[in-house]
């Protein structure tokens, strides 16, 4: 039996949680192999300090069965117009089994083309720009269209691993690994969610998200059409 490749895409000043909460849920996905794949063979600094090493390169990446592509709001500002980094995601999503991003990485896929038409989405702070990517915000933690999932900020990615591979192998799986994992999440206040804290999404919209969202509003104008 072939094994399942699975593929995290990473770029600089990535936010680690993206890719590293899902790649541990997804890597005890039973006859599985997981590739952290980036443009070349480096370390890649994340957003926090912790670099990431790749396992391949784009050139010598697998063919995927699932791609999933993480975020950070730095980090795909400064990618979401590389042409290198958009058409490998392009190529390798179209013979992947499912398409798949956290938290901004949406917004990679969405340039790609991958997103027109579809259901989707993203961190609180950016989902009312997935219409640019012709894509249709949906109020969900982890969005299901077809075969492209797509999860919301950062945490998310774990709760998506665990949908995903409960589609992929089934539910019993899932829960085994949930379990192994000790995934039993019970946050010390109730302020994770932008309709729980009105006050502190408007701080951070003013104060760390603003200058972002241009960016991206910009460079996704640029990239179209898609």
């Amino acid at each position: 039996m072939s094994l399942f490749n699975i593929g995290f895409v990473i770029f600089p000043e990535l936010t680690q949680l993206d890719c590293t909460g899902p790649l541990q849920v997804l890597s005890r996905l039973p006859q599985s192999a997981t590739h952290v794949v980036a443009k070349s063979s480096s370390p890649v600094p994340s957003d926090c300090g912790l670099a990431l090493v790749p396992t391949h390169t784009f050139v010598t990446c697998p063919s995927l069965d699932l791609i999933c592509v993480p975020g950070g709001s730095e980090g795909v500002a400064g990618i979401i117009n590389d042409r290198e980094t958009i058409e490998f995601v392009r190529h390798q999503a179209g013979g992947a089994k499912y398409v798949t991003s956290v938290c901004t990485g949406a917004f990679v896929l969405g340039v790609a083309g991958l997103l027109k038409g579809r259901r989707a989405t993203t961190h609180w702070a950016y989902t009312d720009l997935l219409p640019l990517v012709g894509a249709t915000y949906e109020k969900a933690r982890v969005v299901k269209d077809g075969n492209i999932f797509t999860a919301g900020g950062v945490t998310a990615g774990i709760d998506f691993g665990f949908s995903i591979i409960a589609e992929i192998a089934g539910e019993a799986t899932a829960r085994k690994i949930q379990l192994g994992v000790e995934y039993d999440p019970k946050p010390p206040f109730d302020s994770g969610h932008p309709d729980r804290a009105p006050t502190i999404k408007s701080e951070l919209l003013s104060t760390r998200y603003d200058e972002f969202r241009a960016t991206y509003r910009k460079r996704i104008e640029q990239a179209a059409p898609f």
